[in-house]
């Protein structure tokens, strides 16, 4: 049985309304004045509010509005009850959040047909609230799942690896992963897939399954460029709803402190040493993002990792910004904040993205971001 809440301090508009509705097979709820309709507006969580709009103690705006703004009450349909017919008039109450006017002298006709209105789209309010609430719980747990798979902080006496992941939304297309081929080589990659939500996130979370497992074939673990090769022909935009994804794929041997990496249109790895402010390398090899093109040739590059060096390894969503108060955002701006902060005694990933989110709007980091901290002993 629906729940409707008459709100009019006028006693013989109650009894009409109340007498009608009833006769309807509503269950229905009479308040005198606004603040007595708002207490039992947040009790009983009606369906539906009938409110005079002159009453003393709140009128029918002041109601409505605070109805609309009560969460619990998001759903209620709320009916103004009125003598005033002017244009201006309905556009107040449309702006209080009225979703429906009745006017006095009340037609009994008009007033059931508009209940029987109000109450079916508060029932289609309410179904698509607890369908999105499902949706949000759902995607709450697959993205649960993602955080997971992700590696935990590595720690070795050759390097240390630390890490942040901060999708745009609850799901995102970056991820990245480090592993041991055998005793002597790591590899660690970031990849980023075009796009945000649930479906960016399904070939980021394929490729590390693919990786992990050593699932791609007749191809050397070792050579980042095979593997980026092996890569593109798996995943090709065709396959996979026009999504493609760049990576960056690095090898260490840590007895050698040979690094060789390949990139697939990924911002450059920066590599920075503790002893100089100025000494910096930007990683990078040409190559286009992996599933735009079949049969793309990837190179190989390497180079040798200096004692208490860190590599920074990152997606574009950190420093891709749009430029506000003629300032101008980039990856020259991010570099030139490593390298302060790689000369702090006591790096923190968590307070370096700290300081980087103010360069956001409102604080907020529009694409996807992650970011990998290597640190050589």
């Amino acid at each position: 049985m629906a729940q409707i809440l008459i709100v009019d301090d006028d006693s013989t508009t109650q009894l009409l309304l109340e007498r009608t509705l009833v006769m309807q097979g509503y269950d229905v709820t009479l308040a005198s004045d606004g603040e007595e309709g708002l207490i039992k507006a947040k009790a009983i969580r009606p369906a539906l509010i009938i409110c005079d709009w002159i009453m003393p103690r709140k009128n029918g705006l002041e109601v409505c509005s605070q109805i609309k703004s009560t969460p619990e009450l998001s759903t209620t349909f709320f009916i103004l009850l009125t003598s005033l017919d002017s244009v201006d008039d309905r556009v107040k109450g449309l702006d209080a959040g009225a979703d429906d006017f009745l006017c006095k002298p009340i037609e009994m006709h008009e007033l059931k047909a508009r209940v029987r209105a109000g109450l079916r789209l508060h029932q289609l309010s309410k179904d698509l609230q607890n369908q999105k609430q499902l949706l949000e719980d759902e995607l709450a747990e697959a993205a649960e799942y993602v955080s997971s798979i992700l590696p935990p902080p590595l720690q070795h006496p050759s390097l240390k690896i630390d890490s942040c992941f901060i999708p745009s939304r609850q799901l995102g297309g970056d991820s990245f992963d480090y592993f041991w081929l055998d005793d002597r080589h790591l590899v660690f990659y970031l990849l980023d897939v075009s796009g945000h939500g649930l479906r960016a996130s399904l070939p980021s979370l394929a490729v590390i399954n693919l990786l992990r497992s050593r699932g791609l074939s007749n191809v050397d673990y070792y050579q980042p460029s095979a593997v980026l090769s092996g890569l593109n022909q798996t995943f090709q935009m065709s396959d996979l709803n026009d999504k493609y994804f760049t990576i960056w794929y690095g090898v260490y041997d840590w007895q050698s402190r040979c690094l060789t990496y390949s990139s697939a249109g990924h911002p450059p790895a920066i590599l920075l040493t503790s002893a100089s402010q100025s000494a910096e390398q930007q990683l990078k090899t040409p190559g286009v993002p992996v599933g735009m093109f079949p049969n793309i040739e990837y190179v190989n590059a390497s180079c040798q990792i200096a004692a208490h060096s860190s590599l920074y390894v990152f997606s574009d969503g950190i420093y891709e910004v749009e430029p506000q108060n003629n300032s101008h955002w980039g990856l020259d701006r991010l570099i030139n904040l490593l390298k302060k902060y790689q000369m702090t005694p006591e790096r923190d990933l968590q307070r370096l993205l700290q300081y980087v989110r103010t360069w956001h709007p409102n604080f907020q980091f529009e694409d996807d971001l992650s970011i990998l901290q290597i640190d050589f002993s």
